[in-house]
């Protein structure tokens, strides 16, 4: 696919969305992301892109030779409460039934749609090892996930490939989950949350960006798992991290005080793990900027720096 295509973005100003909607124009893509508020977004972008508030806005003989949706609430910013959990389910199934409506109504269809999902898919599995054929867990996350894909995967009637990403926690400079822990491991109060065994599978996020590169450019679709090759413990995590930043990693985070604080979605999310593996990405031949986390986490702490 030629590299001067078309590319529609939602969540293009997010975490993963702004530095993903920059590299494309780098490499010389039309880019059109959909954004809620106008003034803040062509800040954050710069004056390249083509901005809408609507999909509504993109006309039929529009020619989109991908989409890629990003869009969703976080899923980590607040305890999920019944109003919370129906945001969260809005701002992604809503959205991604649009891109398809898009596509069904558009006169020549997109070659394809990467759609974000998460390994929260996978519920909660101790330390093991689950591909991209493993079943489904049980918990609002993995129900979250489920809808969301079963969303975008009704793309594959109009045509399209389909690429599902099933990202793990992505760390990067800026935000996400790095953007909570910085500032407390910087002051030396880091360390393990719960018992410190459950798994944590990861991905810096410039292998997500050279990953949803890979699915526009390579004849793939299904679902494929967005993590680092080496999963970790929480606590092999929080140690390596305090190290990257030459302090101590002696605090503890009890289960009881994470559940009373998050609830739900602490459990599910800070004291429950998912040891993920890359199988489809590595059977590929994909090779990862960023393997270990050590090497990632000097990364993203000398860019931060």
């Amino acid at each position: 696919m030629a590299k001067n295509g078309h590319v529609l973005i939602t969540g293009g100003t997010g975490f993963v969305g702004k530095p993903l909607s920059l590299h494309l124009i780098n490499r010389g893509w039309r880019v059109t992301v959909l954004v809620r508020d106008y003034a803040r977004s062509r800040q954050l972008l710069g004056a390249a892109p083509t901005l809408i508030r609507s999909l509504d806005e993109i006309q039929s003989s529009d020619q989109i030779d991908v989409m890629i949706n990003l869009a969703g609430a976080g899923i980590a910013d607040q305890r999920w409460s019944h109003a919370r959990k129906q945001i969260l389910l809005d701002s992604r199934v809503r959205t991604t039934r649009g891109l398809v409506a898009l596509a069904q109504r558009l006169e020549r269809k997109p070659a394809v749609l990467i759609s974000a999902s998460a390994i929260g898919f996978y519920g909660s599995s101790g330390d093991q090892p689950l591909d991209e054929l493993a079943s489904g867990g049980v918990g609002f996350a993995h129900e979250l996930c489920k809808r969301w894909e079963e969303e975008a995967s009704k793309a594959e009637a109009l045509g399209m490939r389909v690429c599902i990403l099933r990202l793990g926690v992505v760390l990067g400079s800026g935000g996400g989950m790095l953007g909570r822990l910085l500032p407390i491991f910087k002051m030396g109060l880091g360390g393990k949350t719960g018992n410190g065994k459950q798994v944590l599978s990861w991905i810096h996020r410039d292998d997500v960006i050279e990953v949803m590169d890979l699915m526009m450019q390579a004849d793939l679709q299904g679902v494929f798992n967005v993590t680092a090759p080496e999963a970790v413990t929480n606590a092999r995590f929080s140690k390596l991290l305090a190290d990257s930043l030459k302090r101590p990693c002696v605090f503890h985070q009890p289960a009881t005080i994470v559940q009373l604080m998050f609830g739900e979605m602490g459990e599910q999310l800070l004291l429950n793990g998912q040891h993920v593996v890359p199988s489809r990405l590595l059977n590929e031949g994909y090779g990862f900027r960023y393997p270990a986390l050590g090497n990632a986490l000097d990364d993203i702490i000398h860019r931060s720096s």
